[in-house]
């Protein structure tokens, strides 16, 4: 694990940068001067005697990343990550703010534990969201007390990585959450479809002698929560789909005014089951990597907006867990740390997804879903956004992480586009 330093920031002038906001339709070249945290002024010839400069001519200012799906693993698994360690990851993939999952030890389901994670994050540069557990402990018996745990400081309610199997106590739970204006978040997959399966059900499968997950374990669920969702009026937040069908579903219910979002991860916009081949540990996630007709499917989500957000799902597990067998070892990836770069590499550097929409889905929306102020390039502003050379490369190599597993999907691979400075909270950090 990398160590990380960031420094306060007094006054600093960023000099050459390309500028680009979707959400405040900003896209020049300019200077920018920070003080006290804060954006003082865009534009050009601003004096430098007493600030320190940052010379990024050819590179580009983005908003701050959001992650709508972290497992920060603490308290209870900090030999996986620690909260620290975690945000640290988080800055080092541009990310200035993240919605935490709740499956921690103990769960997150009482005012005490979302009040540990928000003193513990008050500590880094990223501003931690968290989503506190629907029912108590994540068993999906009975319902956590929403009503305390909003007034702590909880942003959304999820039961993940697992979907809540009760029909009668989601529909309760939606209700509650409405009341509250807080989105539940589903992670769609019935477990009695799923069974123990270990990738994508089909010939890949078959070929592989691995027991399979089928995409209907997710369309049964995702319809079930659609047909919840209109029935009570209530935000319903979808995660992590992977299916053909599934972005069919949404993009109807959609058009009937269902009050739904939903988000996709960067592995499986950019890879498919065929990466099992070689039974490497790091490509068992859930859901599953599914077809290239289920891939292309979701890109085109993106593009049309059937598709609300990006998410990491960012799954860390140390290295005794991930290297075992196949058939032992756990489902997940990191993601903070490659998100940004494989998604640049894989969909816009190919044509295939406009770099305005990509910021868009991991910026704006995700923020927007859970009603948080968005950050922006302008004048007055809290300085919140990273700085990258999109035209740099750099190998995704096993001691270049700050979080504390190794679990990437894309360890060893080539990516285009590499941070160089992140600022946020008064602070700032160069890679």
């Amino acid at each position: 694990m990398k160590e990380f330093k960031a420094k306060k920031q007094n006054e600093i002038l960023i000099k050459g940068a390309r500028l680009l906001d979707p959400g405040s339709k900003l896209d020049k070249v300019a200077d920018m001067l920070l003080r006290q945290g804060k954006i003082a002024g865009i534009g050009q010839g601003f004096p430098s005697e007493n600030a320190d400069v940052l010379d990024v001519g050819g590179c580009v200012v983005f908003p701050g990343f959001f992650d709508l799906h972290a497992h920060l693993r603490e308290p209870g698994f900090e030999d996986q990550e620690t909260i620290a360690s975690g945000c640290a990851a988080a800055i080092a993939g541009g990310f200035t703010g993240l919605c935490t999952m709740p499956d921690t030890e103990p769960v997150t389901d009482t005012r005490g534990v979302v009040e540990f994670i928000q003193r513990a994050a008050e500590k880094t540069m990223v501003d931690i969201s968290p989503a506190a557990a629907i029912t108590k402990d994540c068993c999906g018996a009975e319902l956590a007390e929403m009503a305390e745990l909003v007034q702590a400081g909880a942003v959304a309610f999820s039961d993940a990585p697992h979907s809540l199997a009760n029909a009668g106590l989601l529909r309760h739970a939606l209700d509650y959450a409405c009341m509250f204006k807080v989105p539940v978040i589903d992670v769609c997959e019935h477990a009695g479809l799923a069974g123990d399966g270990l990738m994508h059900e089909g010939a890949m499968s078959t070929r592989l002698g691995m027991r399979g997950i089928p995409g209907i374990a997710e369309d049964i669920i995702i319809s079930r929560d659609l047909h919840l969702a209109e029935y009570t009026g209530a935000a319903m937040h979808l995660a992590k789909i992977s299916t053909k069908r599934a972005v069919e579903l949404i993009r109807d219910a959609k058009k009937r005014g269902v009050k739904v979002t939903c988000d996709v991860t960067p592995h499986h916009c950019l890879l498919a089951e065929e990466s099992l081949a070689h039974y490497n540990t790091d490509f068992k996630v859930k859901p599953p990597l599914r077809t290239v007709a289920d891939r292309e499917a979701l890109i085109k989500g993106l593009r049309d907006g059937t598709i609300d957000a990006i998410a990491t799902d960012h799954t860390p597990h140390s290295p005794e867990e991930k290297q075992v067998e196949i058939l032992a070892a756990p489902f997940g990836t990191t993601g903070l740390e490659t998100a940004f770069s494989a998604l640049y590499s894989g969909l816009v550097q190919s044509g295939r997804l406009p770099l305005e929409i990509l910021l868009q889905k991991i910026s704006v929306a995700p923020r927007k879903i859970l009603h948080l102020t968005v950050p922006a390039l302008r004048e007055g502003a809290p300085a919140n956004f990273s700085i990258w050379d999109l035209q740099a490369q750099r190998q995704v190599t096993a001691d270049s992480f700050y979080s504390r597993s190794r679990n990437s999907i894309f360890l060893n691979d080539t990516l285009q586009g590499v941070i160089k400075a992140v600022c946020n909270k008064g602070q700032i950090w160069q890679a």
